[in-house]
């Protein structure tokens, strides 16, 4: 099962209203395990973001300008997330609007809402008037997201793959998600194989025979038993 876990970030609120996507990002799940696999494009919206906006994607005006209009990559997008994959996102309602606004101004069939996850209606679902933003997630599970010093497509998309897991229950540790940096264990999936167990040998413990006093009582035991099955079995 493929799952594309993406975010988008706009000049605004409302493609309605003039507002237009500046940068996607998407992360590859495949059977809840992240394969490394990412996207990021960075939009020229055709219009100037407002200041508030520039402040809380940490893009200026002047960055954007360089950059290819949306029916320049949208191909790009569209090939990453392929015609099948389940698409997750945050909020999804709002990310998709603003796709398929932008869709249907190039001329091509928006994306059907049956194909989508809302991560937020999931977390809403699960903990009941709590917090339910990615920062607020994010705490909740111990995700460090301390980088998320702006709003980032690619960056959000990572830390929504992350928060969609524990929303899913957990992550599977030793099945994928190993830190690169720390050497690996029996038991660790390397390349989709598991890593033949190392056996550590140990030495066989003292010998525990039983001393002369436990013999006698437990002999002593056995004289007292009524007609034990061993003496009885046999006799007719």
């Amino acid at each position: 099962m493929r799952e594309i876990v993406f975010d988008t970030e706009t000049t605004g609120i409302d493609p309605f209203n003039g507002d237009r996507i500046v940068e996607i990002g998407a992360v590859e799940l495949v059977n809840h395990l992240p394969t490394g696999k990412t996207l990021q494009i960075y939009i020229n919206p055709e219009c100037d973001m407002p200041p508030e906006a520039e402040a809380v994607h940490g893009l200026s005006n002047a960055f954007l300008a360089d950059m290819p209009v949306f029916s320049q990559v949208y191909s790009d997008f569209l090939g990453f997330i392929g015609d099948n994959s389940t698409l997750v996102a945050h909020n999804a309602e709002f990310d998709m609007r603003f796709i398929n606004w932008e869709l249907e101004q190039v001329g091509h069939p928006v994306i059907g809402s049956k194909r989508v996850i809302d991560t937020l209606a999931i977390a809403r679902g699960k903990f009941p008037g709590s917090p339910a933003n990615l920062d607020a997630l994010c705490r909740r599970f111990g995700i460090d997201n301390t980088e998320r010093t702006y709003h980032g497509a690619l960056l959000d998309s990572e830390l929504l793959a992350e928060v969609y897991l524990e929303l899913l229950g957990g992550r599977q540790r030793g099945f994928g998600l190993l830190d690169e940096n720390r050497p690996a264990q029996n038991g660790d999936f390397a390349n989709g194989e598991n890593k033949p167990l190392e056996r550590v040998y140990r030495q066989p413990r003292p010998h525990h025979a039983p001393n002369a006093e436990e013999l006698l009582a437990h002999k002593e035991f056995l004289n007292e038993l009524t007609d034990p099955l061993w003496k009885t079995v046999g006799k007719g």
